[in-house]
């Protein structure tokens, strides 16, 4: 809807400086005016009757001081004009550069910043706000980015192999264990429903956290080891877990997922013969009452400056992925995955790359209240 063009805030804010200035400067001539009309007016008389009398009378100093008074507010009125157009410019200045901000945002642009200096008033706290909410914004549509990304990575799988076993059952129904084959595709099926959910609950978990319940974490992760001990026998990785006791408060989906995740990238960027995984689970000595989730996995040694960027989406620890054969590919968005779920419990997730060789990867979360 367009709005009818008014006066801009500058010219207002000078209009009202000269009125002010002017109002001023009339309340200041009317008392003198008034106080000059008490004056008595005496007669003045010259010494000496003979000389004329040069002195002005009462009235003719008023007329002269009312002359002058209208030349000094039309002077008065222009200098005020002017300088209340130049200082209202100086104050208004910090909105041009917040307005240009926001065009450029409306535009696409989230990164940019004002960073406005100065001194601390309302415009700088203005400043820093629109800065902020920028910043939101930013994280925001990133956010978005992810969950798309993430979605698309988790779902292809369970979807992969259910086209994968009907085109195998098309090509030879004769000879196929019907039963067995429609179990296995409800148990993918199931598979992919349980993870859409859990996707769709962390993209609402900007507005509302998860649904969330006391729960075992060893339990949890003893699922995600079995979901996975095929591909590590086809990756001829071994595995060592002790599962200790690790009470938690949170969604076991999600914490599932997260297990899985992070048992599946230990096995696929591993040694490509003689590789190790070992899982734990159980207090975390660092903070009394929590608990974590350690994997470590065998490997080369890892850049400390590549550790540090490996929860970013997509990236993948090429130093560290030995490609033998298809099931080691990955789309990098595991660990990914897992800090989200990590953040979404008020957790934390810590990666260190291991002096021998490898990476530890260590899921923190509180424990129940």
């Amino acid at each position: 809807m367009s709005r009818p063009r008014r006066l801009t805030a500058r010219l207002r804010l000078t209009l009202s400086y000269t009125l002010f200035t002017l109002t001023t400067g009339v309340l200041c001539l009317a008392v003198v005016y008034v106080g000059m009309r008490y004056v008595p007016n005496y007669p003045l008389m010259p010494a000496n009757p003979r000389d004329r009398a040069d002195a002005p009378s009462r009235q003719e100093i008023l007329e002269s001081l009312l002359t002058a008074s209208g030349y000094a507010l039309a002077v008065l009125t222009a200098v005020g004009m002017a300088g209340g157009w130049l200082v209202a410019g100086r104050v208004l200045r910090p909105l041009q550069e917040v307005t240009a901000a926001a065009r450029r945002a409306s535009g696409g642009d989230l990164g940019h910043r004002i960073a406005l200096a100065g001194p601390r008033d309302e415009f700088t706290e203005l400043a820093d706000a629109f800065d902020e909410m920028l910043a939101r914004l930013e994280r925001s549509f990133e956010a978005q980015q992810r969950f798309a990304a993430n979605a698309s990575h988790e779902l292809r799988t369970p979807l992969a192999i259910n086209r994968t076993m009907l085109q195998v059952a098309a090509a030879d129904p004769a000879h196929q264990d019907w039963p067995r084959l429609v179990s296995r595709l409800q148990d993918t099926n199931q598979r992919g429903i349980e993870v859409t959910e859990a996707l769709l609950q962390l993209a609402e978990l900007s507005h509302r956290e998860p649904e969330s319940a006391p729960l075992e974490l060893s339990a949890a992760v003893r699922e995600a080891l079995a979901a996975t001990a095929a591909e590590a026998g086809a990756l001829g990785v071994g595995v060592r877990a002790e599962l200790g006791p690790a009470p938690t408060l949170g969604n076991a989906v999600l914490l599932r997922q997260a297990a899985v995740n992070l048992v599946q990238n230990a096995l696929r960027h591993n040694l490509p013969e003689g590789g190790r995984v070992e899982v734990r689970t159980g207090p975390d000595g660092g903070r009394p009452g929590w608990v974590r989730l350690v994997v470590r996995n065998s490997g080369p040694v890892l850049d400390g400056a590549l550790v540090a960027t490996l929860t970013e989406p997509f990236l993948r620890g090429g130093g560290r992925t030995a490609q033998r054969g298809p099931v080691r590919r990955g789309h990098g968005l595991g660990l990914a995955i897992v800090a989200a779920v990590a953040g979404a419990h008020g957790g934390e997730l810590r990666l260190t790359g291991l002096p021998e060789g490898g990476l530890e990867v260590v899921l923190a979360l509180p424990g129940p209240a």
